[in-house]
């Protein structure tokens, strides 16, 4: 997507060689037309799906699954909660994530009545690096039994091999900017 990429060199700040910032528009200031562009751009990507659900994972998925989902005729947006609250007394899927940015494993919980058998899921999520994230969201719908249409992620560090792991799990993953490399504070796209 031309738009994101511009955004990315404009607004982004490459930082070493694997973590890009875009707090201006993505994950700490939020520019919401901007994502009602990207919510658009996921609906052409996965024009074929039928979407019952889409699931991200709190914090920053949030606000582009939600802005997502009006395009898909407004499914409701399921968050997994990386703590278990006080109010998970329930039953709920439970899958590990490794986050690689910040050195920590998280587990992902969904209350199990938010997934249904059956239902058809769209995964949303802002970063796409190791695929760690997509793969434990992947994880609770099956153990929901659901079926996962499309992975989608804003930004994709293809140099991490997320997507490929999903693809080789037999995903449909749609990246709407892929970074190849990040070198000398300068971000370089596929």
């Amino acid at each position: 997507m031309k738009e994101l990429k511009e955004k990315i060199l404009n607004e982004g700040v490459a930082i070493g060689t694997e973590i890009v910032k875009v707090d201006h528009f993505l994950n700490h200031m939020l520019d919401i037309g901007f994502l009602e562009r990207i919510g658009a751009e996921f609906r052409k990507r996965f024009a074929d799906s039928e979407v019952d659900k889409i699931l991200t994972v709190e914090a920053s998925g949030i606000a582009v699954a939600c802005l997502t989902a009006p395009c898909f005729g407004y499914p409701p947006v399921v968050f997994a909660k990386k703590a278990k609250p006080s109010t998970m007394n329930d039953g709920f899927y439970e899958a590990d994530a490794r986050s690689f940015t910040k050195g920590t494993v998280s587990k992902f919980r969904v209350a199990e009545d938010l997934l249904k058998a059956g239902e058809r899921v769209l995964i949303i999520d802002d970063f796409m690096a190791h695929g760690e994230a997509s793969m434990a969201l992947a994880e609770i719908v099956k153990q929901a039994g659901g079926t996962v249409v499309g992975i989608g992620a804003v930004i994709e560090k293809g140099f991490q091999g997320g997507s490929h792991k999903l693809r080789e799990k037999g995903y449909t993953v749609e990246s709407l900017a892929v970074i190849k490399e990040i070198s000398d504070g300068n971000i370089i796209f596929e």
